[in-house]
């Protein structure tokens, strides 16, 4: 099989970008104020409600050639903290389904780092969600959407839960905005298990040499098991938090972390998030495993830690892991924008761990 080289090239600026990203960044930084009138407390603009956080390792076998890239290019094992979460940035009831998170950070990661002011740090960050695609998958459409993700602020509940189906790519809510993705009908979030799913990064990342989309499937048969396994949320507002915490505290957790290299730029496009790449043109393809033994997920003190303390980006990471397409631009500003504000409304200093030893018990 033949893989796409990596290149500056395969990145292609869409018209009218910056000025839309700003717009992006503009309406985000808006909703963040108004979560924070809400709640008092400043959350993270996406995936603010946490399900739980935990910590393990990031097991990397030696690999063939093409999938031994950048963190990956050597066997090693690297501690990683994890959190897990639900994808709007407002913390709502679980009963109104929404996609998952899993954001995984590499803790002693040495070397050059994207953004310049990361230069001092030791991590790297993946970002996944429990859907293979973005809906929404360029910032034309992204800015789209997040002028009908505005309107759940003043929403009441029962239209929340109808605007949900835009957070989980509702062909129907979608195509009234242009958008149109006969894959959306397919993929339907469902209240299944947070840890259940397998998590995809969605857009693509530069991936060594190569570009790749990746995931992190379960493995463990504790994890296998609770695959398509429905939560009742009936009465339980967090109703994904109990059953992460109540897991862990018994059982140990293992994913299988997967790239997907890029065979063809035309059917598997970097600039489009929206485009599923099909496992014919390029399977998964095991890299590591994360492996998280038993523990408490939620203790008050790794809640307060994950919340305002740690911030996860994409952009956290080796120039051999760049982000591409412009989703992922997006995120450079909104992502920064997001901390910063939330980092000095709760007046917590803004945590980049060197150490495993500093994620609370």
């Amino acid at each position: 099989m033949t893989y796409v080289k990596y290149s500056p090239e395969v990145e292609v600026k869409q018209p009218h970008e910056d000025e839309q990203i700003e717009q992006i960044v503009s309406l985000m930084h808006a909703a963040n104020v108004k979560a924070f009138d809400r709640h008092r407390h400043a959350v993270r603009d996406a995936h603010a409600k946490q399900h739980g956080t935990v910590v393990g390792t990031l097991e990397i076998p030696e690999l063939p050639e093409h999938l031994a890239q950048g963190l990956f290019a050597k066997p090693g094992s690297y501690p990683v903290v994890i959190r897990f979460s639900s994808a709007p940035g407002d913390i709502k009831d679980d009963s109104i389904p929404s996609p998952h998170g899993m954001a995984v950070k590499v803790i002693g990661v040495p070397g050059k780092k994207l953004l310049p002011d990361q230069q001092d740090e030791l991590t790297q960050d993946f970002l996944m969600v429990s859907m293979p695609i973005i809906p929404f998958g360029t910032v034309e459409q992204y800015l789209k959407v997040q002028g009908i993700v505005a309107m759940q602020d003043e929403a009441p509940e029962e239209g929340q839960r109808a605007l949900a189906a835009v957070a989980r790519g509702s062909s129907k809510v979608l195509g009234l905005l242009g958008i149109h993705n006969p894959l959306l009908e397919s993929i339907g979030v469902e209240n299944e298990h947070v840890l259940g799913q397998t998590f995809h990064t969605m857009a693509a990342i530069r991936y060594g040499d190569y570009i790749a989309k990746l995931s992190a499937a379960p493995l463990s048969p504790e994890v296998k098991v609770l695959e398509g396994q429905v939560v009742d949320t009936a009465g339980k507002p967090s109703a994904h938090r109990d059953a992460v915490v109540d897991f862990f505290k018994e059982h140990g957790a293992e994913y299988q972390l997967r790239a997907q290299l890029c065979t063809d730029l035309q059917k598997m496009p970097v600039e489009d998030g929206s485009v599923l790449w099909e496992e014919e043109l390029s399977p998964h393809q095991p890299i590591a495993r994360l492996v998280i033994p038993p523990q408490d997920a939620y203790s008050p003190a790794r809640r307060v830690f994950s919340d305002d303390q740690l911030s996860f980006n994409p952009w956290h990471a080796l120039p051999e892991h760049q982000p591409l397409g412009s989703i992922m631009r997006v995120r450079v500003k909104a992502y920064e924008t997001s901390s910063a504000f939330r980092h000095q409304m709760n007046v917590q200093p803004r945590t980049e761990p060197r150490d495993i030893g500093e994620v609370p018990a």
